[in-house]
């Protein structure tokens, strides 16, 4: 047996997006049902889990896995923001969220949201 977070609480929305979206990258809400990438230093509402058609299907809820930059943050509660390069980085007016694993051979962070 070995560790796994996937799957742990996931609940995804649907929400209009006007740009093409990769799966990973933390959005923002920009207007009622609708998200967008996020800024450098802007706080995420989640990551984008599928795109299709204008369309992103957005995990709200749950574990997810996202490019990081900078310092690998310590398992436990970190604040992380978006990077602007579609990724997160730890930053002091970020949000909370748990930390479940760093992999700094492969730049992500896994985290519950």
């Amino acid at each position: 047996m070995s560790v796994s977070f996937d799957g742990f609480g996931t609940s995804a929305l649907t929400f209009a997006c006007a740009d093409e979206i990769q799966p990973g990258t933390p959005v923002k809400m920009t207007a009622p049902g609708e998200v967008a990438p996020c800024s450098q230093g802007d706080e995420f509402c989640g990551a984008v889990a599928s795109y299709r058609g204008g369309y992103a299907g957005v995990n709200l809820c749950g574990t997810v896995t996202l490019a990081l930059s900078g310092t690998a943050p310590s398992a436990g509660y970190a604040k992380l923001a978006a990077d602007g390069s579609g990724g997160v980085a730890v930053s002091d007016s970020g949000r909370e969220y748990l930390v479940l694993d760093t992999d700094t051979a492969a730049g992500t962070v896994t985290i519950l949201l």
